[in-house]
């Protein structure tokens, strides 16, 4: 879901904003900042691009279907009431 190279970018940032003593363990200290970062990621409730597409697409063929469905329910509610004002 989150793009590798971002999440690269971002514990290379955090890794470089580090004091040197913290720096000087090296790869370790890179490793564990990208799996923070992955697991508090991963924590959040989120969705993908394509996700949210879909989901909007999704909503957007419900809301003309339910259009159309309230046009013909006023179509029937008429059909309904014109018996009733002839009497």
């Amino acid at each position: 879901m989150f793009n590798p190279q971002k999440l690269e970018e971002i514990a290379k940032q955090i890794a470089d904003s580090m004091p040197e003593g913290v720096k000087s363990f090296g790869s370790d200290v890179d490793r564990k900042i990208k799996q923070i970062l992955q697991a508090q990621l991963g924590k959040l409730d989120m969705v993908s691009r394509e996700e949210f597409d879909v989901q909007t697409h999704v909503l957007l063929r419900t809301r003309e279907k339910l259009a159309e469905m309230e046009a013909k329910m006023d179509a029937f509610e008429k059909l309904i009431e014109l018996p009733k004002a002839e009497k």
